[in-house]
């Protein structure tokens, strides 16, 4: 029996005063919930800390809603609308594609076809029983299903095509592999057995099902859900076409040998390479046949992918684009729930800027859907960036209950929550970039428009047992609440758009616990900020570290692809390094040279989730120009307590380094000390393995405090550590780390410079 859960998401992140967003809202055992906006302060239930605080807010969407069935249409696909039926043949035909499983075996796959499952009509290319390709067509009353008499391989490329002769009353079927030294997971020396070339007999000829032509899926119809598609496919399928009459075995050689399909009788072409620019691609599949039947991707199909012709020689779709007509389908792919909204909120002029949530609680379920308020104007002289990027990143981790070796990486057994169990329960949610698709491929596409478990306040990560990501950032929240700042709240999201003129409108920026996600806009935005005489508290770890891109159209989706370097939970493919959104080389920052170090004066360079340990003074941190950064501290050692494993140096951390781009000036203040071998040094600065690199024998392990001048009275202060923000809140602030941010906050939210 299932536990009753409330569940659901905004169709915004950010908004300001006066902006109206809407509440989607779903739940299992549940059919009415309460609805109370509140403000959150904090939300690790810790009780060495202030534990969980919100307040509620009076508000004209507080009261009782119904919680209804809502369903979601996950995978991707490539839908072409034909209003006038130019795709539905009623005499001969053929249909053709390159095709690159991945998961054949898995289960009925539409390929390419105007096929319903639920009425029988149309017809499509498709992978049948046992993983093999099949052909399947139907007047309504009758079916035909050819299969092939042997099996597609998987991350192999075959050329594909069906014939209906509606003359001769056969269907033909053909498969062939069409495989290079570079193209598959075989070359052409593997022995194997997989051409296809077979006719028969057709019972019926098709009748038009009166749905959408579908790349990667079938139509389908069950009660209560209406129609959705079905039969969704894993892998690639470049260029593809559909022919109003029978082409014979020559032409359909010249096709698989990459020439075009005759003109006569042509109904569709769709070249998957076309579209690219400079700047990336979208999701149209454009058609260039005579009746331009343009496809479109629905849950954002991965572009910029290599295609069945690819030679290896050139690793970007810039160089090559006619080499880049694969696109990936994933049948677990999700971008927008499109759940109808429930409940809809008009913010009011005066609100705060803050952190906001509509809580929901019914049938003994409670959730937080979580959105931010920025202010349309600067309120404050402080800025809290809330790393809605990283967010994205880690939404819906599924790889801690998957992957194996995590409690090795961490250093501990897990610690499941009922979030865990709700996201296990729940396929529909989707992954996040941490993840693998059901057919191995990394994720590399998260998106806000769902349920997200990480935007929760209590959420507690599973592989460590403590906050993690926004969860970890409310302890921060909640330091400036307790300690009476006065803030505003704003997002990467608004950073991307806006850049420095955002940021300009502040003394300082507060940037969060593991701001590991950054956009170039958002790169360009800080360095300006910071080179005008800004300043920013980088009070976390592992930040400014991957390459991500969003469109402009669309802040609420974001594309990361994880290259050959850095710590990464999956790797790109061969050729497939440039994202698909901007054109831009993705991996980490430091391989298209902005290292963080240059930026912040820290950079990456361990992490291990076994204990945090304190820091210990360093000789800079006595010098009379920085004296104030530990006024009210007479310890040489300090941070021995926090909320995340006990002290405020842990979990990821970021060293200074001359040789890496930390500028000169920049003051060494403290250094953490004590890690265990769980701590290794970070991958992409090792080019051999050898045996000393972890946190006892690596003087590298290490987190460092430091306090590095800018241009035009500006400066950065940087904690090196995941764990200090966590260790803000301990004791209700009454500690050390606390007293040294703020002393650094007071001196860095001043007019006027620094001295």
């Amino acid at each position: 029996m299932t536990k009753p859960s409330l569940y659901g998401y905004c169709d915004k992140l950010s908004v300001k005063p006066g902006d109206g967003v809407q509440f989607m809202v779903g739940g299992d055992d549940v059919t009415e919930a309460d609805v109370q906006i509140v403000r959150l302060i904090h939300g690790d239930e810790n009780p060495e800390g202030p534990g969980f605080l919100e307040k509620e807010i009076d508000a004209s969407c507080n009261g009782r809603i119904k919680v209804t069935k809502q369903y979601t249409q996950m995978g991707s696909y490539v839908e072409v609308a034909d209003p006038g039926q130019r795709l539905a043949p009623a005499g001969s035909f053929t249909i053709h594609a390159f095709i690159w499983p991945t998961t054949p075996g898995k289960g009925r796959q539409g390929l390419l076809g105007q096929w319903s499952a639920a009425s029988g009509k149309g017809y499509a290319l498709g992978i049948g029983t046992g993983g093999r390709l099949a052909f399947w067509m139907g007047d309504g009353t009758n079916r035909v299903e050819v299969t092939a008499d042997k099996p597609l391989l998987a991350r192999v490329w075959y050329f594909v095509a069906a014939t209906y002769d509606a003359a001769a009353g056969t269907i033909s079927l053909r498969q062939e592999p069409v495989y290079t030294a570079y193209n598959s997971l075989l070359s052409r020396v593997a022995v194997t057995d997989d051409r296809v070339a077979l006719c028969v007999p057709a019972t019926s000829g098709p009748a038009a099902c009166g749905g959408a032509f579908l790349f990667a899926g079938y139509h389908d119809h069950a009660p209560g859900r209406g129609e959705f598609v079905a039969g969704l496919y894993n892998g690639k399928i470049d260029r593809s076409g559909l022919q109003g009459r029978v082409l014979s075995a020559e032409e359909l050689d010249a096709i698989r040998a990459g020439r075009e399909p005759p003109a006569d009788h042509l109904l569709a072409r769709w070249d998957t390479s076309a579209g690219y620019t400079d700047n990336g691609i979208g999701d149209i599949v454009v058609d260039i046949g005579p009746y331009r039947c343009d496809g479109l991707g629905r849950n954002r199909p991965v572009r910029a992918m290599t295609g069945y012709n690819w030679n290896g020689k050139n690793d970007c779709f810039r160089l090559a684009p006619g080499e880049y007509g694969g696109i990936h389908f994933n049948d677990d792919a999700i971008i927008d729930s499109g759940w109808c909204p429930s409940f809809k909120w008009t913010l009011p002029d005066d609100l705060k800027s803050g952190v906001y949530a509509a809580r929901l609680r019914g049938g003994g379920a409670e959730d937080h859907l979580t959105f931010f308020v920025r202010p349309k104007h600067a309120t404050a002289k402080i800025a809290m960036l809330m790393a809605t990027s990283s967010y994205l990143a880690y939404a819906n981790e599924r790889f801690v209950l998957e992957a194996l070796g995590v409690e090795l990486v961490t250093g501990h057994p897990l610690v499941l929550n009922d979030y865990d169990y709700l996201l296990g329960a729940h396929p529909e949610f989707g992954r996040s970039s941490y993840d693998h698709h059901g057919d191995g491929a990394g994720v590399c596409y998260s998106s806000y428009l769902r349920p997200i478990m990480v935007f929760r306040p209590k959420h507690r990560m599973a592989s460590t047992g403590v906050p993690w990501q926004f969860p970890a950032d409310m302890s921060i929240v909640g330091w400036l609440e307790l300690m009476g700042f006065e803030y505003d709240v704003i997002t990467d999201e608004d950073l991307h758009r806006e850049g420095a003129s955002l940021l300009r409108q502040y003394n300082v920026v507060l940037n969060g616990t593991h701001s590991e996600y950054y956009s170039e806009r958002m790169m360009d935005a800080t360095e300006d900020y910071l080179a005008a005489g800004g300043r920013v508290m980088y009070l976390g770890a592992n930040g400014y570290y991957w390459v991500v891109a969003y469109r402009d159209d669309e802040p609420w989706c974001m594309e990361i692809r994880k290259l050959d370097s850095g710590s990464r939970a999956w790797q790109a493919a061969p050729g497939e390094y440039y994202m698909a959104t901007t054109g831009e080389k993705g991996g980490i920052w430091r391989n298209r040279g902005r290292l963080p170090q240059k930026l912040t004066g820290v950079g990456f360079t361990s992490e291990g989730m076994d204990e945090s340990k304190p820091y210990r003074r360093m000789p800079d941190s006595y010098l009379p120009e920085v004296s104030w950064v530990f006024e009210g501290l007479d310890k040489e050692v300090f941070g021995e307590n926090g909320l995340a494993l006990g002290g405020a140096a842990g979990l990821e951390l970021d060293r200074y380094d001359l040789g890496l781009g930390t500028p000169p000036g920049t003051y060494l203040l403290a250094c953490s000390e004590g890690h265990s071998d769980n701590y290794p040094h970070v991958c992409e600065e090792i080019m051999f393995n050898y045996p000393g690199v972890g946190g006892t024998q690596d003087f590298q392990i290490r987190a460092d405090l430091t306090l590095m001048p800018t241009l035009n009275g500006g400066a950065v202060f940087s904690t090196g550590s995941i764990a200090w923000g966590q260790a803000l809140p301990w004791k209700n602030c009454d500690n050390d780390v606390s007293r040294l941010t703020a002393n650094v906050l007071r001196r860095f939210m001043q007019d006027g410079p620094l001295a």
